[in-house]
């Protein structure tokens, strides 16, 4: 990994901590409260996108104990396995909503302190480079629609945000011991430095892991799957007047795993750094810049002989970007914001191939460039009981100097091939309606569009998940989303929200994974995936007592024609028609617990749906008890009743989720 990008901007930087599940409510802030760390407020529109506000308590309450686990509380949140960052492959782990199709590369917009948290190279978010922890709330807006955010969304956004100095305390930390000799160790020092402050902070991981592989399909190689990761972060704050302040941020981490078979060892380390102003005056402003330099490692063990088959020993990658966003004062009815942003990304794969011998077979290399920049215009009018806000993009993208090369053992040249280079502009725009018919009830309507141009994992990679080979495709075009959404938010008591939301979206040119011949997949483009179903979210607190619950019906189904034709009305690949989670919480003068239950429906792992993964429903809980006014005893328990997880099933090879999992342990605030 490259040092000076990182060097450049952490001399200054990152990270932190902050609540359950609910719609996403705008509260006006006083003019004469300075909170340090915190972004620009949301415009009055927001609400209008259905979005969800995950805060702090829960993010830091769940028993797993990790990110991406509590966002599965959300109504349409997927991974694109079931696996969570400790067993599944790194560059597995994208992100969708609304059941819009299985795929390893992220179809919602993540964002970290608005910087893109996907990897240049492959689009999975790094997991386990998160600590809940260091977040303040996460906002999930789904449905597509780039407005501010940047080109990318065309499932959603999620919009991670770092604790701000008001949440943060000077000295933080926990550690837990759990099954399988597993071991979780993070803290946090934040003092105050000037008129500013600063966050420094650390996690560190590891597990001898589970099998995951069935005990009658066990062989003499196979393993558990062990995993061993840590980040460090170093997050600065310092007010430069009494309405601007400038945050720099900076991310280490390393991720090691062991997935399956002896040997078949994955890796992922990246080193990040991002600087930020923002301005709160008549003339708001908010400007970023940031890096990322990140690197990949995987090695295939073949199923047959146990022998290393392919050595993907390489695949660095470097992504650059900002944004600058303004809000010029128009009046006290509206919220204009304004603003362009970019968003760059570049990288290589070195691999090679190898005979169940020993022996080298080829050599490869492939890689390339793809990019974005875009201008947009938002605007939220308020008039009265109503919001309007609507917002338009262009942006140009382009694909280029992509290529491959293939060598024999000797290395000698036995293929050379070069992309030809791509461009275009594309137009989106959303629109949206919030009409506050009473105290207690709220109706909405949005419609939106959005594109995503393929990472460069798609375009050129090819990858292998014993029997089943998966051929890159340098042809692939742009996906391209239309949507739109109606619903109702109803308080019909104190402490009682309600959410209802029904779909619509068409994401035209989706790329599926698509079979060719047995055993043998390629990335395609596909006519279009239609995508519709009902959203419901609650949340009900009485006392110390809190439920938190939601539920989502996708009905999804592939258009498909020409070479994709079989495909025309099956259920994209890893998209269920069911799932819901709950979680009841108590808590009192520090003690605490909570009872988290999940259900994911049954599933296809594959296009021709001749694979299933079948529904499971899992509970998870949570103890705490205090000692003292800092110290907490906690317990944890994953999978409490030990259900079977099917990650995947190909053609009968199977993988297994998360068993039944006991940690105990300690916090220190």
């Amino acid at each position: 990994m490259r040092v000076l990008p990182f060097l450049t901007l952490a001399a200054l930087a990152a990270p932190v901590p902050i609540c359950a599940q609910q719609e996403a409510e705008v509260t006006p802030e006083s003019p004469d409260l300075v909170v340090l760390g915190r972004p620009l407020p949301l415009p009055p529109g927001v609400p209008a996108y259905g979005s969800v506000t995950i805060e702090h308590p829960r993010l830091t309450g769940d028993a797993s104990g990790r990110v991406e686990n509590v966002l599965a509380d959300v109504a349409g949140f997927q991974q694109f396995r079931r696996s969570d960052s400790r067993s599944a492959n790194p560059s597995a782990q994208g992100v969708t909503l609304r059941a819009l199709g299985g795929n390893a590369s992220s179809r919602a917009l993540v964002l970290l302190d608005g910087v893109p948290l996907a990897d240049p190279f492959f689009g999975y978010i790094p997991f386990n480079a998160l600590s809940a922890d260091r977040l303040s709330s996460v906002r999930v807006t789904r449905g597509g629609g780039a407005g501010a955010f940047g080109a990318g969304a065309v499932a959603g956004t999620i919009e991670l945000v770092s604790a701000t100095r008001r949440d943060l305390l000077p000295l933080a930390g926990e550690a837990f011991y759990g099954s399988a000799n597993a071991v979780e160790a993070s803290g946090s020092v934040s003092p105050d430095v000037g008129r500013g402050f600063v966050s420094l902070s650390g996690k560190f991981e590891r597990g001898d892991g589970f099998f995951t592989t069935p005990p009658e399909q066990r062989t003499a190689a196979t393993v558990r799957a062990r995993y061993r990761d840590w980040s460090a972060s170093l997050r600065a704050v310092v007010p430069i007047d009494a309405q601007t302040e400038l945050e720099a941020r900076g991310l280490l981490y390393r991720d090691d795993r062991t997935l399956r078979f002896a040997g078949a060892d994955s890796s992922a380390q990246a080193q990040d750094a991002s600087v930020r102003l923002i301005h709160r005056g008549p003339w708001a402003v908010d400007a970023l810049a940031y890096v990322q330099t990140r690197n990949f490692t995987n090695r295939v063990i073949s199923a047959a002989s146990f022998k290393l088959t392919l050595d993907q020993r390489n695949t660095p990658a470097t992504g650059a970007g900002g944004k600058i966003e303004l809000r010029p004062p128009v009046g006290a009815d509206h919220v204009l914001r304004i603003g362009i942003d970019a968003r760059l990304g570049e990288g290589v794969l070195y691999e090679g191939a190898y005979a169940a011998s020993g022996s080298v077979t080829a050599r490869r290399t492939a890689g390339g460039r793809t990019s974005s920049v875009g201008a947009f215009v938002e605007d939220d009018w308020t008039l009265g009981r109503l919001v309007l806000t609507a917002g338009v993009r262009a942006d140009r993208w382009t694909i280029t100097d992509g290529f491959f090369r293939e060598a024999t053992a000797l290395g000698v040249p036995a293929a050379d091939t070069r992309v030809g280079n791509r461009h275009g502009v594309e137009g989106t725009g959303r629109a949206g309606a919030l009409f506050r018919a009473s105290d207690a009830v709220k109706l909405r309507a949005a419609a939106y569009t959005g594109f995503r141009v393929p990472t460069l994992n798609e375009l050129y990679r090819p990858f292998v998940v014993f029997p089943v080979t998966t051929q890159a495709n340098a042809a692939l075009g742009l996906e391209r989303l239309r949507g739109l959404e109606g619903g109702v938010d109803l308080s019909p008591a104190r402490g009682v929200t309600l959410g209802v939301t029904a779909f619509y979206n068409r994401l035209g040119g989706a790329i599926a994974n698509v079979t060719i011949a047995p055993n043998t997949r390629q990335r395609r483009n596909v006519d279009a995936i239609i995508a519709k179903g009902v959203e419901i979210t609650g949340h009900a607190t009485r006392g110390g007592f809190s439920l938190d619950a939601s539920y989502a019906f996708s009905d999804s189904s592939v258009v498909a024609s020409g070479s994709a034709a079989q495909l025309n009305g099956f259920a994209p690949a890893q998209s269920p028609r069911h799932t819901a989670s709950a979680t009841l919480a108590w808590e009192h003068a520090g003690f605490g617990g909570s009872l988290t239950v999940r259900h994911v429906g049954r599933q296809y792992e594959d296009d021709l749906q001749t694979d299933v993964l079948p529904a499971v429903t899992t509970l998870d809980a949570v103890v705490t008890v205090p000692f003292g006014k800092r110290l907490s005893l906690i317990g944890r328990a994953e999978n409490m009743l030990d259900a079977t997880i099917i990650t995947r099933n190909a053609g009968g090879s199977i993988d297994l989720g998360t068993p039944r999992t006991l940690w105990i342990g300690l916090r220190f605030r």
